[in-house]
C-alpha cells in the first residue's frame, strides 16, 4: 500500500544529507556524512532503518496529538454538562486545533460538540458554520445535519432547513418523529409564504363545467342557479329547442342566467356587472351570482365585497341573504377561520331556519372541525326539511362511518354501512352515494366492491374526473397496480385538463417512482388550478419536498425508498 504523503516526507527527510555535516579540511564527520556513509557501507539498508524509524516517531505523534485532542474534547464534554458552555467552546477549539486533519471522524465530531455549545448560547450562525465543517468532513454525520437544520430554521434559512431535514429524514428512513415534525413545519411555512405570493398575483380561472354543475347541485333554495322563470323568456322562444334563448328584459342578470344555461361561463361576472352598475331590479341577484363566480375562479378577495353587500340588504329575498351567508361561511373556511365561518352559517339559520342547505353545508363545516355528532344533527334537519335530499343522507352516513372508524367501534361501523347500503337503494342516481361509500368500503379493504361503487358512479357521471382519481388510487392499494393506476389518473385529466387533485396525485406517484421532475412538473400544474390560497400552500408543500429530495440527491446521493 502507498504510503501517506507525511510518510513520504518522513522518509526523503532521513535520506538527505544534512546541512550540519563537515565539510572537508579534516574536520570530523557531522551525522549527516555518517549517515550517508552508513546508508553507503550498506547497501542502502540504513536508509530503510532510518526511513521506518522516521514512521514510527511520527505515527506515535500522530497518537499523541490525537490523544490530546481527545482528552480535550472530554474536558470539553464535562463543562458542557456542568452548563459551562464558553468553557466547553475553548476545549473543542482545542481539540480541533490538536486533532490531525486526516482524522475526519474525530475532527468533524469535535466541530458538532462545538455547534452543540454554541447551539446552548443561541449562536445560530456560529452552529451552522460548525455543522458544515462536520458534514464536510463526514457527509451522512445525522447529528450534525439535524443540528445546522435547526440553526437554519432560527436564521429563517427555510429552503437550507428543508433540505438539511430531508437529508435526515432519508438517513433515519423517516422513523423519527422530530425530525419529521421540524420537516412538515418547514414545509408548511414555505408553503403558506409561496400561496400567498402567488395567490395574490394569479390569474383568475373558471373550472371546468362538470365542476360548476356540482357545485351548484349541492344547493336547493338558491334562487341564482335556478332555471329561467317562463315570465324572463320571450314568447317566442319559449318552445323553441337547441336555441339560444331571448331574455324578455333588458336585464344583465337575466342575460347571466341565460348564459349559465347554455354554460357559457365566461360571460356572466361581466352582464351580472352591468345589472348591478345600473342598480337594477336584480341588483341583489346579481350581487350573490357574481360573488359566487368570483368564488369558483378563486377571488376571494372579490367576492366579499358583494357578499358582504348581499347580506346587508335587509329589503333583499331571505333565502338570497342566507345564501350569500353559507358561501361566506364556507370561504372562511377555506381561509381557515372556523370562527367566523361557524357565525355566519348560525345567523343564516336564525334568519332563514327552513332553509335546507344551511344544515347541508353547515354539516359539511362541522365534519371539518371533528364536531361529528352537531354534523349528523345538521344532516338530520336538513334531511327532515327536504327529505329527498340524497346528498344529505350520502353525507350523514360518511359522518357516522367517521365517528365510528375513529373511535374503532365495530358494530357502528356495521351500522354505517348498512346505511350506504340503503341510501344507493333508495337513491340509486346519486354518484356521491356510491362514491362516499366506496371510501367507506375501501378503508375496511372491501376493495373489489368499493371497485364496484367507482364503476357505477362513473356510469352516472362520466365527466366527473374526480371518481377516476380516487378509482385510480384504488388499483395502487388493492392490486399494487400503478401501470393501471396512472391509466385511471390520465384519463381524469384527459376528462378535465383543469383537475387540480388529479395533478397533485399524479405528482404525488411520480415522488414515490422516484421521478423527481416529473412529480414537481405535476405539482406546478395543480398550484396553477388551485382554488384557495389554502390548497395552494399544501400544493407547494409537496412541490418543494420533491425539490429537497432532488437536492439531496445531488449532494449527498440520497434517496428514499421507491415504489
Amino acid at each position: 500500500m502507498a504510503a501517506s504523503k507525511p510518510v513520504e516526507a518522513a522518509v526523503v527527510a532521513a535520506a538527505a544529507p544534512s546541512s550540519a555535516s563537515g565539510v572537508g579540511g579534516g574536520g570530523t564527520a557531522g551525522p549527516g556524512t555518517g549517515a550517508a556513509a552508513m546508508a553507503a557501507g550498506s547497501g542502502g539498508r540504513g536508509t530503510l532503518l532510518l526511513g521506518a524509524g522516521a514512521i514510527y516517531l511520527w505515527s506515535r505523534q500522530q497518537r499523541n496529538s490525537l490523544d490530546r485532542a481527545q482528552a480535550a474534547k472530554n474536558k470539553g464534554n464535562k463543562y458542557f454538562k456542568a452548563g459551562k458552555y464558553e468553557q466547553a467552546i475553548q476545549c473543542y477549539t482545542e481539540a480541533i486545533s490538536l486533532c490531525p486533519t486526516e482524522k475526519n471522524v474525530d475532527l468533524s465530531t469535535f466541530y458538532q460538540n462545538r455547534a452543540a455549545a454554541f447551539e446552548q448560547l443561541q449562536k445560530w450562525k456560529e452552529v451552522a458554520q460548525d455543522c458544515t465543517k462536520a458534514v464536510e468532513l463526514n457527509p451522512k454525520y445525522v447529528k450534525a445535519l439535524f443540528r445546522r437544520a435547526k440553526a437554519h430554521e432560527k436564521l429563517d434559512n427555510k429552503k437550507e432547513c428543508l433540505e438539511d431535514v430531508t437529508a435526515v429524514c432519508i438517513l433515519e428512513g423517516f422513523q423519527n418523529q422530530q425530525s419529521m415534525l421540524l420537516a412538515d413545519k418547514v414545509l408548511k411555512l414555505l408553503g403558506k409564504e409561496k400561496a400567498k405570493e402567488k395567490y395574490k398575483n394569479r390569474e383568475p380561472l373558471m373550472p371546468s363545467p362538470q365542476f360548476i354543475k356540482s357545485y351548484f347541485s349541492s344547493f336547493t333554495d338558491d334562487i341564482i342557479s335556478q332555471p329561467m322563470l317562463k315570465g324572463e323568456k320571450s314568447d317566442e322562444d319559449k318552445d323553441k329547442e337547441g336555441e339560444a334563448l331571448e331574455v324578455k328584459e333588458n336585464s344583465g342578470y337575466l342575460k347571466a342566467k341565460q348564459y349559465m344555461e347554455e354554460e357559457n361561463y365566461d360571460k356572466i361576472i361581466s352582464e351580472c356587472s352591468k345589472e348591478i352598475d345600473a342598480e337594477g331590479k336584480y341588483m341583489a341577484e346579481a350581487l350573490l351570482l357574481r360573488a359566487t363566480f368570483y368564488l369558483l375562479i378563486g377571488s376571494a378577495n372579490a367576492a366579499k365585497p358583494d357578499l358582504d353587500k348581499v347580506i346587508s340588504l335587509k329589503e333583499a329575498n331571505v333565502k338570497l341573504r342566507a345564501n350569500a351567508l353559507i358561501k361566506r361561511g364556507s370561504m372562511y373556511m377555506q381561509q381557515q377561520q372556523p370562527l367566523l365561518s361557524t357565525q355566519d352559517f348560525n345567523m343564516a339559520a336564525d334568519i332563514d331556519p327552513q332553509n335546507a342547505d344551511v344544515y347541508h353545508h353547515r354539516g359539511q363545516l362541522k365534519i371539518l372541525l371533528d364536531q361529528v355528532e352537531e354534523a349528523v344533527a345538521d344532516f338530520d334537519e336538513c334531511i327532515r326539511l327536504r327529505p329527498e335530499s340524497a346528498l344529505a343522507q350520502a353525507q350523514k352516513c360518511f359522518a357516522l362511518y367517521r365517528q365510528a372508524y375513529t373511535g374503532n367501534n365495530s358494530s357502528q361501523i356495521q351500522a354505517a354501512m348498512k346505511g350506504f347500503e340503503e341510501v344507493i337503494k333508495k337513491f340509486p342516481r346519486c354518484a356521491e352515494g356510491y362514491a362516499l361509500y366506496a371510501q367507506a368500503l375501501t378503508d375496511q379493504q372491501q376493495f373489489g366492491k368499493a371497485d364496484e361503487m367507482y364503476d357505477k358512479c362513473i356510469d352516472l357521471e362520466p365527466d366527473n374526473a374526480t371518481t377516476y382519481v380516487h378509482k385510480g388510487l384504488l388499483q395502487l392499494q388493492w392490486k399494487q397496480d400503478l401501470d393501471r393506476g396512472l391509466e385511471l389518473i390520465s384519463k381524469a385529466i384527459e376528462i378535465d385538463n383543469k383537475c387540480d387533485f388529479a395533478y397533485e396525485t399524479m405528482g404525488t406517484i411520480e415522488v414515490q417512482r422516484g421521478n423527481m421532475e416529473k412529480a414537481i412538473d405535476m405539482f406546478n400544474k395543480a398550484i396553477n388550478l388551485a382554488k384557495s390560497e389554502m390548497e395552494m400552500a399544501h400544493l407547494y408543500s409537496l412541490c418543494d419536498a420533491a425539490h429537497a429530495q432532488t437536492e439531496v440527491a445531488k449532494k449527498y446521493g440520497l434517496k428514499p425508498p421507491t415504489l
